[in-house]
């Protein structure tokens, strides 16, 4: 299954790049377990990840929860809380 990795804000600035095409394992089905396998596989995200514990995500922008399954083809966006004011 390939899935396109979209990052944004703070998010972006740090990995210094703005997008990902993932081709994934076959065991890996959810939100879940794609942040698992990316953190796994690029200590820059595994970092961002343990760093941005509140980071919320989007499947095809929808908000999505971590059990979200996953499809071929998908969009999974990552993105920390924004604040404004």
């Amino acid at each position: 299954m390939k899935v396109k990795v979209l990052y944004f804000a703070s998010l972006k600035e740090r990995l210094l790049k703005g997008e990902d095409t993932v081709e994934l394992p076959e065991d890996v089905k959810t939100v879940e377990d794609l942040i698992n396998y990316l953190s796994e596989n690029d200590a820059a995200l595994k970092a961002a990840f343990e760093e941005m514990p509140r980071l919320r995500f989007a499947v095809n922008q929808e908000m999505a929860k971590e059990s979200t399954l996953l499809k071929d083809g998908d969009e999974v966006a990552f993105f920390p809380p924004v604040t404004g004011g």
